[in-house]
C-alpha cells in the first residue's frame, strides 16, 4: 500500500507537530508519524514533565499556524531571566542579576508551557487541518530518494512517496541514519532530573538559573498548581549524583531541592513525580542529503540551557517555510536543501560550541574557577551594551 503526499515528517515530538502544523497551514499536504502514541496527560507514566519555553521569534509562528490560539491561556510569561551564582563555600547566592526582557523589548523573552500539554494541544490543533494527516504508533523504516522524490517505508508495512522528508525523529534519528548523515556527539557525564514543584513564594514571571557546580539549577515559572505558585525544575548534575537524587524518598529530596536553590523561593513541595534524562552535545555533519532535511533534535542536541534547544529547532523550520513557500515547485529539490544546510548550519554550529561552554562553566567544582565565573557574570552584566547584545542573541536576533 502506498500513500503520497508533498511532505513526509518523521517524528511527532513538539518540533514535528510544530512543523506538521505550520506546513500543512500553509497548504502543503502533511503525513507525520511517531513510532509512540503522545502522552497528554500530566500524571501517567511516561509523559514528560519537562516543559518548553518559546522565545519571542516563536510567536508569530505560532500564531501563524493557529496554535497560539490553544497554548496562549496555559502559558506563563517569562519577563526577566535572572542568574545567580552560589559558588561560594555554602549554598547561597553571592551574586544575583537580572537580565529583563523591558530592557529590549515590550514583550516578555518568551512564554514556558509543559511538554505534556503542548502535544495535547498541537494534536488537538493537527485533527482541524484537512490536509494535515497525524499516524500516532507508526514509525519510519527505509528510506529511498531519487532526484524527483523520496519514498519512505513505514512500520505499518504501508509506503508513502514524496518530494520531501523532514526528520524531526530525535537524537537516535532513524531518517538520519538511513540518509547516510552522521553525527558528533558530545557527553558530559552529566544527568537533568525534571519535575514540578510548588512553593510559597511568587514566582513573578522571573526565570531563574542557579550555578554552584555539576550544572545549573533552574526554575521557570508554570501557572499556579492547586492554589499555589509553582515552577518548573530542570535539575542537572553528574550522572551517579542525579541518580542518588531520583532515588531518594519525597521529604529528603524535598530538602535537597531548597537546599539547592538557595531558598530563594522557599521550602520547594513536589507536584510531580521526578524523571531523569541524559546530557549531551550533538551535531550532524549535515543538515541536508537528497529529499531529505534534518531538524530538531536530529540536527542538533544542546544541554537544557538558556531555553535554546527547541527555540533552535523553530529556527530550522522557519528556515525550510520561507524556501518552501519561495519556490514550491521545487519543494524538496537540491536547490532548496542546499540552500537550507547553507542557512542553518553555521549558526547552529556556534549555537552549540557556546552552549557547550555554558554548560562546562556551569559544572565546575573548583574553588578558584567558581570564583572566576561570578567575576565572568559580574562583568558581562555591568556594561548595558553587552548586556543587551547578549539578551538579543539569546533570543535568536542577528
Amino acid at each position: 500500500m502506498t500513500d503520497s503526499c508533498d511532505i513526509l515528517i518523521s517524528g511527532g515530538g513538539i518540533a514535528g507537530l510544530t512543523a506538521a502544523a505550520a506546513l500543512g497551514a500553509s497548504g502543503f499536504d502533511v503525513i507525520c508519524v511517531d513510532p509512540s502514541p503522545p502522552i497528554t496527560e500530566r500524571d501517567v507514566d511516561g509523559s514528560d514533565l519537562r516543559t518548553t519555553a518559546f522565545l519571542q521569534p516563536a510567536h508569530g509562528l505560532l500564531e501563524q499556524c493557529g496554535l497560539w490560539a490553544r497554548l496562549d491561556a496555559h502559558a506563563a510569561p517569562l519577563q526577566i531571566m535572572r542568574i545567580v551564582d552560589a559558588g561560594g563555600d555554602v549554598p547561597e547566592p553571592r551574586v544575583l542579576r537580572d537580565f529583563n526582557a523591558a530592557d529590549i523589548s515590550d514583550q516578555p523573552f518568551g512564554w514556558n508551557l509543559p511538554n505534556w500539554l503542548l502535544r495535547r494541544e498541537m494534536v488537538a490543533r493537527l485533527s482541524e487541518l484537512p490536509n494535515v494527516d497525524f499516524r500516532p504508533g507508526t514509525g519510519t523504516v527505509s528510506l529511498f530518494t531519487r532526484t524527483n522524490e523520496a519514498r519512505v517505508g513505514l512500520s505499518d508495512g504501508r509506503r508513502v512517496r514524496c518530494k520531501l522528508v523532514i526528520a524531526a525523529d530525535g537524537r537516535n534519528s532513524p531518517m538520519r541514519e538511513a540518509a547516510g548523515i552522521s553525527a558528533h556527539t558530545t557527553r558530559y557525564g552529566q544527568k537533568a532530573l525534571a519535575f514540578a514543584v510548588t512553593h510559597p513564594i511568587p514566582h513573578d514571571n522571573v526565570s531563574t538559573e542557579i550555578h554552584r557546580s555539576g550544572g545549573p539549577f533552574t526554575l521557570v515559572p508554570l501557572p499556579d498548581w492547586q492554589g499555589q505558585p509553582s515552577s518548573a525544575i530542570v535539575w542537572m548534575e553528574r550522572g551517579p549524583r542525579a541518580v542518588e537524587l531520583l532515588n531518594l524518598g519525597a521529604e529528603t529530596f524535598e530538602a535537597a531541592m531548597t537546599e539547592r536553590s538557595c531558598g530563594l523561593f522557599g521550602p520547594l513541595k513536589l507536584a510531580s513525580r521526578r524523571t531523569i534524562w541524559p546530557i549531551i552535545s550533538q551535531s550532524a555533519e549535515r543538515l541536508a542529503g537528497e529529499r531529505i532535511a534534518l531538524m530538531a533534535e536530529a540536527a542538533h542536541v544542546v544541554p537544557p540551557i538558556g531555553a535554546q534547544g527547541l527555540n533552535m529547532s523553530l529556527g530550522d523550520l522557519r528556515s525550510l517555510m520561507e524556501l518552501a513557500l519561495a519556490r514550491p515547485e521545487g519543494l524538496g529539490d537540491a536547490q532548496m536543501l542546499d540552500a537550507y544546510h547553507k542557512a542553518r548550519y553555521t549558526e547552529i554550529g556556534l549555537r552549540v560550541k557556546g552552549i557547550d561552554l555554558l554548560n562546562r562553566a556551569s559544572m565546575i567544582e573548583a574553588r578558584p574557577l567558581r570564583d572566576a565565573r561570578a567575576m565572568g557574570l559580574n562583568a558581562l552584566y555591568s556594561l548595558p551594551t553587552v548586556r543587551k547584545t547578549l539578551m538579543q542573541m539569546g533570543l535568536g536576533v542577528r
